[in-house]
């Protein structure tokens, strides 16, 4: 196991930067993002288009500033190509493009399309008899607003999609919200659910590894609002 230090991650995150500012939307990425690389998904520069390796899908595509200085950080991308993200002539994009960046698994835009493509991803893992990959998708809370995201819960939840894991960054920022919290959302489709401190690694560690390989399951990472 390698581990991205604070330092790492900062001088990164700096040069995606460049002088621009970063809102709560990033920083509540940080966490989650180095916990998955460093500690959980099995993907290497060297396994991109390995079809046994893990997937991870950002489907909240406007907090990718985070997510490109991980990937530089991991040598999926080089470094420089975090000085000019943005630009006309960059491939990092104000969100990510599959085709372009190397270990990005899906074009992300509008909010609440990821987790249908998750379960889609996982579905076809399943008809392919790959049972060792997972896949992760990373959503904030108010892309449950969204009713394609209910589609794909309950989907997920009524065909045990065990091979699936939604993490939920939730600062409390639905507009709707949902009786019980964003976990009982998904327990109620029948999806194993933990809620935890968005920014404790150890306990997001133990949640992103705590499914039973028989039904789909969700972390809850809190974070404050502002974060």
């Amino acid at each position: 196991m390698t581990t991205t230090t604070a330092t790492e991650m900062g001088a990164l995150l700096d040069r995606v930067r460049a002088g621009r500012e970063f809102g709560a939307n990033v920083y509540s990425t940080l966490d989650v993002l180095q916990v998955l690389y460093d500690r959980v998904l099995r993907i290497t520069p060297a396994t991109v288009d390995d079809p046994d390796r893990d997937r991870f899908l950002l489907s909240k595509g406007h907090a990718v500033a985070g997510y490109y200085a991980l990937l530089a950080a991991r040598g999926f991308v080089p470094p420089d190509w975090l000085d000019d993200q943005g630009g006309p002539e960059s491939r990092l994009g104000d969100h990510p493009d599959r085709l372009l960046v190397p270990g990005v698994e899906i074009g992300s835009g509008s909010l609440g399309h990821g987790l249908g493509l998750g379960v889609g991803t996982a579905l076809g893992l399943r008809a392919q008899g790959r049972a060792g990959p997972r896949v992760y998708v990373l959503l904030g809370d108010a892309e449950l607003d969204e009713g394609a995201n209910h589609e794909a819960i309950a989907y997920a939840g009524a065909t045990g999609l065990g091979n699936l894991t939604a993490i939920v960054l939730d600062n409390g920022s639905a507009t709707h919200g949902w009786p019980g919290g964003a976990a009982s959302r998904f327990t109620v489709n029948g999806w194993t659910a933990v809620t935890v401190d968005g920014r404790d690694r150890d306990a997001l560690h133990t949640a992103l590894t705590g499914h039973d390989h028989h039904r789909p399951h969700v972390v809850v990472a809190a974070v404050t609002d502002g974060e």
